[in-house]
């Protein structure tokens, strides 16, 4: 019972970030499998059956707060669902000791980039409303699909760092878009994980208990996100990508840091990001202030005009 609501604890959580930041419920309740004593293949069915639930609750919760572009989720979701039954496939047989290490140097390189110019530049709306095209999407989706099945986690870091930096859509609706399309991806992964492996290894509890904490959640970080301002967003999923994946690294085969050396590098980490946060906010503050500043002369002008009708009337 305590590790059931532990899990739900967890997956309620972990779809918070994932809800409002479009990323981090598969990295979270991984990790947090793998340390019950989970095989990395248990691990990722397990959290896939459960995201079947959380991300089709997500899916609707930001549908109705307008946070979805339906043309997105098809151009994206339907080469994902490939994707991630291809790499769902392959992790029964295969080890991702060495692919781990290699997407965490690409998705570190994509938050690094996100953190400094959501922070610095906050959001370019010059592409906002251009359209993305299908020709970026649908690979983008099969390389996130096959990874985040492969990994237990990678659609969200992968599909909305990608589409934040093309600056075409709003950061709520990425997030929206991308959480949505996570349903598809789900549900074909975990085709490929049961078709390989049936039922054995999958603890439908611990399934259950990531569910109910993930269903909670959805509806809550549906409307956060639907409140958080764009530059504000883009410090965050950056921030997060950054700490996630130098984490990773870290504690690879590949370099296998000592603790002596990982939590120093957490904690300089964690204070950039939070220096940052606090610059993004500062910076929020005063473009809005002078939003604020530049509309009070036309709401006067405007009413000067009613008044002035009014007594001509």
């Amino acid at each position: 019972m305590r590790t059931l609501v532990l899990l739900a604890l967890v997956g309620l959580g972990a779809q918070l970030l994932d809800g409002s930041l479009g990323m981090a419920y598969g990295v979270t309740s991984t990790t947090f499998l793998l340390l019950l004593g989970a095989s990395p293949v248990a691990a990722s069915a397990t959290i896939h059956l459960a995201e079947i639930g959380t991300t089709l609750s997500s899916g609707v919760s930001h549908w109705r707060f307008g946070n979805v572009d339906w043309r997105v989720v098809a151009k994206i979701g339907i080469p994902g669902m490939i994707g991630s039954f291809i790499g769902a496939t392959l992790l029964a047989h295969i080890s991702t000791a060495v692919a781990t290490p290699v997407m965490s140097c690409i998705l570190l390189g994509l938050g690094t980039f996100l953190l400094l110019r959501f922070t610095f530049k906050g959001f370019n709306r010059k592409h906002l409303g251009k359209p993305l095209r299908a020709a970026f999407l649908s690979p983008l989706g099969l390389v996130a699909g096959f990874v985040d099945a492969l990994g237990g986690g990678g659609w969200g870091p992968i599909g909305t760092s990608s589409v934040l930096t093309s600056g075409r859509l709003e950061p709520r609706k990425v997030v929206g878009s991308i959480d949505t399309s996570k349903f598809l991806v789900s549900t074909s992964a975990s085709i490929g994980f049961l078709t390989s492996l049936g039922f054995s290894g999958v603890d439908f509890r611990w399934v259950g208990g990531l569910l109910i904490g993930g269903v909670i959640a959805a509806p809550i970080a549906a409307f956060l996100v639907r409140r958080m301002p764009p530059r504000l967003l883009g410090s965050l999923v950056g921030g997060l990508l950054v700490l996630t994946n130098v984490r990773s690294l870290l504690r690879s085969d590949l370099i296998g840091a000592p603790s002596a050396v990982q939590w120093p590098c957490y904690a300089l980490i964690l204070v950039a990001w939070i220096a940052a946060f606090v610059h993004s906010l500062r910076a929020h503050l005063r473009e809005r202030a002078a939003n604020v500043a530049l509309e009070a002369p036309s709401a006067a002008v405007e009413e000067s005009a009613l008044q002035v009708g009014g007594q001509a009337g």
